[in-house]
């Protein structure tokens, strides 16, 4: 009787905690009214720089003006879900977690990214000082100004036209990474709430079905 009464509780708490759950739509198809934007140096016009086709997201991307586009809202202990295909060529782009301050004009926040850069989907960057416990220095002593933890296999990225999906869980500071359903990174940073960020940089990169639930 007794075993019975547990696993009806235990039951009960997954049920409830399935109940309770929220999924939230980053991107509806149609706008992208939740969202703001960072252009480097206010040197290209957003919409030139951010647009939606065809019920997804295009990012223009350019290896001389960079920028990133970040949620409203911030964010914590959450699992983010995205999908991601290059245009042309996988050239350079990432997904931004734990943005601090966005300011205008400054197309590299301190936030830590998930770089998408082909070939090296799933690396971890910290940009403008953030911090990552797992990081070591290299031999010399010098901390890079982009430092980089590395994806734990190796490329597993789709053909440039195909689609990939992220997966990004946090969890009270601590980040992992999937890319295409293969755990790739692991680590904890010390700020656990923050903006998401999609980057422009090397070139042409489209997203679609982001949504986010905590």
């Amino acid at each position: 009787m007794k075993k019975n009464v547990f696993w009806m509780i235990a039951f009960m708490l997954c049920f409830v905690g399935g109940v309770n759950a929220q999924t939230e739509e980053l991107f509806n198809g149609k706008d992208l009214s939740n969202w703001r934007f960072i252009v480097d140096g206010d040197k290209m016009p957003v919409n030139e720089m951010y647009m939606i086709r065809d019920g997804v997201i295009h990012i223009q991307g350019s290896s001389t003006i960079f920028g990133y586009m970040y949620t409203e809202k911030k964010y914590k202990d959450f699992t983010l879900e995205l999908e991601w295909k290059w245009v042309g060529e996988a050239t350079n782009s990432g997904i931004f977690m734990m943005i601090a301050e966005p300011q205008q004009g400054n197309a590299f926040p301190k936030a830590i990214e998930c770089q998408l850069k082909g070939g090296d989907a799933g690396d971890f960057v910290m940009l403008s000082g953030s911090d990552l416990d797992e990081y070591v220095l290299p031999a010399n002593g010098r901390r890079p100004a982009f430092p980089v933890i590395k994806k734990r296999q190796d490329s597993n990225e789709k053909p440039i036209g195909e689609w990939n999906r992220a997966k990004i869980e946090v969890k009270d500071g601590k980040i992992t990474i999937y890319i295409n359903g293969v755990l790739q990174n692991q680590a904890t940073n010390k700020v656990k709430e923050g903006h998401i960020g999609l980057q422009s940089e090397g070139g042409p990169i489209q997203f679609r079905n982001l949504k986010i639930s905590f």
